[in-house]
């Protein structure tokens, strides 16, 4: 089975497993807050990969001569990026609907060239700025403007869009001096749910009763959309070229957007579904142009 055919799946299933876990998210803030939920299921992330860190990375961790210093800033880093796009996320979805968040979340996907210009003065293609005006034309089609609570969700997507982006840029450099998927994933999870329990202490209610009584919810978003989607997403960067797993990657909107219509009865009308589809054309066309162009843009 070539490596490719590996990451392919590990890409998808990814996908499927962050897009219908916007259903938990949503229906997991019934008795907690959103700043508990995220620290909660990124804590349980920790605690699923934790057991294969030890069976296969422990002991080559300890043998590296790497500068502890710059892997620990990196990680921590790493956290502080996931935490951000996860909290944004979060309480986005007290006030919009999910196929919102989900497809706006997608546009780190046209914001990831744009960061890795600014950042890393990596070329930027030609086509990501008409992406970006179709993605404008779609979240005006998607966003209800006449709906403050609406327009401050969608903008708190956004915010995230960016924080997701960062996390994907430093992700793919992060690899190349430190290739050991499981650690990342694991302790990213850890330091994100540090960052993310110290506002839920603070201005949260937090009881183990009322964390038990959206348990379903907390195990699906922890220990399968943090725990292994971001091990699977980590794993198919190591394998496929940025543009590729980006679009694979921008399909966690169709699955959330889906999903939401069949299990929350969450009702598109023909606007959201030109929206979304304006949008998610856009986040394809930023990936498939360079390739036919032969340029090499985001990460390398």
């Amino acid at each position: 089975m070539s490596r490719n055919f590996i990451a392919l799946t590990c890409a998808i299933t990814c996908s499927f497993l962050w897009g219908t876990a916007f259903i938990a998210q949503d229906t997991g803030m019934d008795y907690i807050g959103p700043w508990t939920f995220s620290a909660a299921r990124l804590l349980l992330g920790f605690f699923a990969l934790l057991p294969f860190f030890f069976i296969f990375e422990f002991k080559e961790i300890k043998k590296i001569k790497s500068n502890f210093k710059i892997i620990i800033f990196n990680m921590l880093l790493l956290g502080f990026f996931l935490a951000g796009g996860n909290i944004f996320q979060q309480i986005s979805l007290i006030y919009t609907d999910v196929a919102n968040s989900a497809v706006f979340t997608v546009l780190y996907v046209v914001i990831v060239p744009v960061l890795a210009y600014f950042l890393f003065s990596k070329k930027i293609h030609k086509s990501v700025w008409p992406a970006v005006i179709m993605c404008l034309l779609g979240g005006l089609l998607l966003s209800e403007l006449n709906n403050y609570r609406v327009r401050l969700g969608d903008s708190l997507v956004v915010i995230g869009a960016f924080f997701w982006a960062l996390h994907i840029v430093y992700v793919s450099k992060f690899l190349k001096i430190f290739n050991y998927p499981i650690t990342i994933a694991a302790f990213q999870c850890l330091i994100a749910a540090m960052f993310s329990a110290v506002p839920a202490i603070s201005i949260e209610f937090i009881s183990f009763k009322l964390l038990s009584l959206e348990a379903g919810e907390l195990l699906y978003a922890g220990v399968l959309s943090s725990g292994l989607a971001f091990l699977l997403q980590i794993i198919a960067l190591q394998h496929l070229s940025p543009a590729p797993a980006a679009i694979i990657f921008s399909l966690e909107g169709v699955f959330a957007s889906v999903a939401a219509w069949i299990l929350l009865d969450q009702y598109l009308n023909e606007f959201k579904v030109l929206g979304i589809i304006i949008i998610l054309s856009a986040v394809i066309f930023s990936q498939l142009a360079p390739i036919y162009g032969k340029k090499i843009y985001g990460r390398n």
